[in-house]
């Protein structure tokens, strides 16, 4: 066995069956291709060889370092007999030199209906982006998808476009800045009807991040009548915007118009049950093993980014293989801290205070003053708890906002809801929501 299969094997042993067999399986490495300082692998396309690239090239040359002692440049390249473009083969055999491909930018092979976790939060907007996805052109055109940073708005749309693309449609998927940099750059060619031709001959144009179209005079009106062109041939279109398109300032109303033409659909931020259910379905994915425990305290504790949640399972993914260390809920908080941190700084006592009055239907006034009836001792402590662990606040400066003596107070406060969690699951579960309400409303548009 070559040294190439040796390191895929390893490879295999580190990561999903699903996984392996979808984008790792079918590389084939190049022995007579490679050298010492370079390691050649072909892929049969483009989506599996830039997610391979993306996620697994720097593993990959780690493990040829350990098998070799020399760390190589890891080449992904495709295979001159599978050769295919990410939406699908050009129906034209031949195209003219300098001509736009019948491609944008490389759809993540992974962002699939199947992988993405649905829950009361984004329900809707699941359900119509499979319905879209499924009969594009015919349903809900344009589909105007909205929400905060991270909660699955591009993970959809290109679900939408692998879906399609599997089915032999034609799919561009770009974000607006990139349509607006292309548009730009054939303006200054003058070459706009191959930038048209481009994206007007197409079955799906999915666009993300619109939002940047605001006051961009010249691109607007080149939108404007890219999308009367594909919605007037029935083309499917689908949008991503972190706001609703009245909210979109210095949108001209036409625009407006028309995005309202289809079908709107929001993303909440999730509920801490789906919040979980990301986290167990990502480490599935990736063969990672956290504990109860460890998935409880990210998804109470990490605000409602995804991307943020993924990237902290990665890093301690990555701590733990490096340092040989096991995955414990210390250890867990310890490598995520820098980034609990930075969410900590946005949440205020007042914040804690006022949903905990809310939640637990006690006077805000009464949680601050020295009431030491059992509802207003128990909200108090809850506040206290969740000001020690959800804020840069010390307990002195703490004690200091309750009026209380000294932080011996505070301690004595964090030491009674630690025994309480320990012998009460159902009040561990009610602190964990309240920690999901106090982030969600703190970071659903950070």
């Amino acid at each position: 066995m070559g040294i190439g299969n040796k390191v895929l094997k390893k490879l295999q042993q580190e990561i999903s069956n699903q996984e392996w067999n979808r984008y790792i399986k079918p590389l084939i490495y190049d022995e007579k291709g490679s050298r010492s300082n370079i390691a050649q692998f072909y892929a049969p396309n483009m989506l599996i060889a830039k997610w391979i690239k993306t996620k697994y090239e720097k593993k990959i040359a780690h493990l040829f370092e350990l098998e070799s002692g020399i760390k190589p440049q890891v080449i992904i390249s495709i295979s001159n007999n599978q050769t295919q473009q990410t939406t699908t083969k050009s129906k034209k055999s031949s195209e003219p030199e300098g001509k736009i491909q019948g491609k944008s930018t490389i759809l993540n092979p992974s962002f699939t209906f199947e992988s993405f976790i649905v829950g009361d939060s984004n329900q809707f907007a699941y359900t119509t982006a499979k319905s879209v996805a499924e009969k594009p052109g015919a349903l809900y055109n344009p589909l105007f998808l909205y929400g905060g940073v991270g909660l699955g708005k591009t993970h959809l749309i290109q679900a939408i476009g692998n879906y399609q693309i599997a089915m032999g449609k034609k799919v561009i998927y770009t974000t607006f800045e990139q349509f607006m940099n292309k548009f730009t750059s054939h303006l200054r060619s003058q070459t706009m009807d191959r930038f048209r031709e481009h994206f007007r001959e197409c079955d799906i144009l999915l666009i993300d991040d619109i939002q940047f179209l605001s006051r961009k005079e010249q691109t607007q009106e080149e939108f404007f009548h890219t999308f009367n062109e594909l919605h007037q041939a029935k083309k499917q279109i689908v949008i991503t915007s972190d706001r609703q398109p009245n909210k979109i300032a210095g949108l001209v109303d036409r625009l407006k118009s028309r995005f309202e033409w289809g079908l709107m659909a929001d993303i909440q931020p999730p509920g801490l049950e789906t919040k979980i259910a990301i986290i167990q379905k990502k480490c599935e994915i990736d063969g990672i093993d956290l504990n109860k425990d460890i998935i409880n305290f990210i998804a109470s504790n990490m605000g409602n980014n995804i991307r943020e949640i993924e990237g902290a399972i990665i890093k301690l993914n990555a701590y733990s293989g490096l340092m040989n260390q096991e995955l414990t809920l210390e250890f867990a908080q310890n490598v995520i801290k820098d980034q609990l941190e930075e969410k900590q700084a946005n949440v205020s006592i007042d914040d804690i205070v006022k949903l905990v009055s809310k939640e637990l239907n006690v006077k805000l006034s009464d949680i601050k003053s020295k009431k030491r009836t059992k509802d207003v001792v128990n909200a108090r402590r809850i506040s206290i708890y969740l000001a020690r662990n959800l804020t840069p606040n010390s307990m002195p400066q703490i004690a200091l906002y309750f009026g209380m003596k000294d932080h011996t107070a505070v301690s004595h406060a964090m030491k009674k809801i630690t025994e309480i969690i320990e012998e009460n699951e159902n009040f561990k579960v009610l602190l964990e929501e309240l920690s999901n309400k106090i982030n969600s409303s703190t970071s659903q548009f950070d």
